[in-house]
């Protein structure tokens, strides 16, 4: 038996080696590898004394060769195959193992060059990877430190690694070159500035964990990571206490950050239910913060997800202790207050640095038959607000208005948001008409709707919303503009004296 080892990570490489040594198998290797089995005291050749062809240009050209490749792909049962290495004098090599230069690792360096990102793009690795997973049913080919054991067992056991190994392993081959290549474009296409969507979609995503199911109990599910641009999401959250997250429960959270993320320079806490804002306040202090959270909704909080932008203290720990909260993440916990929140069995703590660092990316949803792709909703405002009503909003009312704009474009549409004193005291997501929307925004809020003002993602289509909003004790609207209907409107928001500001643009979110 023959081996063929070209490794960047050595992870367990010497001891692997060994056990193959023991084995009895020949080991051919290249550069770096070689050097180091070397020096631990194995025969090794040079893959130059199979090709007869030195390395060169700085190590770019070493397997490329009809020698090694010949070995890998011929097909033992195929007599042709085994006549032509014959002829041409090609041993076989039956045990493939690599992998591949760290490109991952070098364009996450801080202040890597597109030189240096280049040169770690591996070409002769996927070749011989791809080459052997192609023909797997006569080679075996790991990439992976972690299945060293399963195949130094199953030869001595067995004297062979079985099928069924050899097939995941090709499978795992594939996996991981077509991972490399997307990394490779996605940083070639991040250098050119390029954001246009070509005319195919190669992404990739590493794996953090198997989830116990997905959105119901009978759906399996998964939680993947982007290789890059993790600042700050929730997979950079340490998990300080609590059973494993849900599938659920990662949704959510994931609202509840891209929601607080537009609150980043003042104590801020959000609650989310369901992947919809239930509970938003700012305050001077995380407990004033986290009292407006809970007042706009006291029932919907219960079971939801609370983030924020502020180190726990004790006395918040101690306030949200009173309720059934299934996550919270916030930046930091003192002392106390981890000790107070350890004490509630069924939530999870997580801590999140750089919790509002601001993501662009882009974000996929999978339809039937294909799949979705948009930029992230990274802008909040058009080129300028403008006030297209008689009445001016007061200062406190302007102040309002944002605190509403942001909240209503993390809802979901068609999305209405009342707002008071930097508290949500009313949210009216998700329903077919927008009017629909605002009444039960108006509904759930009750009295707290009164001298309120309200947000509405996208513009009011008939004047039906200023109406019922009017009846409510709106004092104040904020909302894109654009319906062939605003005049109508504007001239009832002028007869009742509400102030309407426009942004210039919506904030759809389905």
């Amino acid at each position: 038996m023959r081996a063929l080892i070209s490794v960047s990570d050595k992870t367990g490489i010497v001891d692997f080696a060994k056990e193959l040594q023991a084995l009895g198998v020949d080991m051919i290797s290249t550069g770096g590898t070689a050097s180091l089995l070397r020096e631990e005291g194995m025969d090794v050749k040079d893959v130059s004394q199979i090709t007869n062809f030195p390395e060169c240009l700085d190590g770019r050209v070493k397997t490329l060769h009809p020698m090694v490749h010949g070995g890998i792909l011929a097909v033992r049962k195929d007599p042709d195959h085994q006549q032509t290495l014959k002829e041409l004098e090609i041993d076989p090599i039956d045990l493939v193992v690599v992998n591949l230069y760290p490109f991952k690792k070098t364009i996450l360096k801080e202040g890597c060059t597109m030189e240096e990102a280049i040169e770690n793009i591996d070409i002769g690795g996927p070749t011989m990877l791809r080459s052997a997973a192609k023909n797997h049913n006569d080679v075996v080919v790991v990439t992976d430190p972690a299945d060293y054991e399963e195949v130094i067992l199953q030869l001595k056991d067995q004297g062979k690694v079985d099928q069924q190994t050899r097939f995941r392993l090709a499978r795992k081959v594939f996996a991981h070159t077509a991972s490399y290549d997307a990394m490779i474009v996605d940083y070639l296409d991040e250098q050119a500035g390029d954001a246009s969507y070509g005319s195919t979609k190669t992404v990739t995503f590493e794996k953090v964990q198997d989830l116990r199911y997905g959105e119901n109990p009978h759906q399996k599910a998964a939680f993947y990571k982007d290789v890059v641009n993790t600042r700050g999401t929730l997979v950079e959250a340490e998990q300080l206490h609590g059973k494993e997250l849900s599938y659920n429960n990662i949704n959510d959270t994931n609202s509840a950050l891209e929601l607080l993320k537009e609150f980043y320079n003042e104590p801020a806490v959000v609650a989310v239910k369901h992947a919809n804002p239930c509970g938003v306040g700012c305050g001077k202090t995380i407990g004033e913060a986290f009292e407006k959270a809970y007042e706009g909704d006291p029932v919907a909080i219960f079971g939801g997800i609370v983030a924020t932008n502020q180190v726990v203290d004790e006395g918040t720990a101690a306030r949200i202790s009173e309720l059934f909260i299934e996550v919270l993440v916030a930046p930091g916990y003192d002392a106390k207050a981890l000790e107070v929140l350890k004490g509630k069995k069924n939530i999870r703590l997580l801590q999140l640095e750089n919790i509002t660092s601001p993501y662009k990316g882009y974000e996929v949803k999978k339809v039937m038959g294909g799949v979705l792709f948009q930029d992230t909703d990274g802008s909040l405002l058009g080129d300028e607000l403008e006030v297209v009503t008689k009445r001016q909003p007061t200062a406190k009312e302007m102040e309002d208005l944002m605190f509403a704009w942001k909240v209503v474009k993390h809802a979901k549409s068609n999305a209405i948001s009342i707002a008071k004193d930097k508290m949500l005291v009313a949210n009216g997501p998700g329903q077919v008409s927008r009017i629909a929307s605002l009444q039960n925004a108006v509904r759930q809020g009750g009295e707290k709707v009164k001298n309120a003002v309200l947000a509405s993602d996208a513009y009011f289509p008939f004047s039906d919303s200023v109406e019922a909003a009017f009846g409510a004790g709106i004092t104040a609207i904020i909302q894109p503009g654009g319906s062939v209907k605003d005049n109508d409107s504007i001239a009832l928001c002028d007869r009742y004296g509400i102030a309407m500001v426009f942004t210039g643009m919506r904030h759809f979110k389905h």
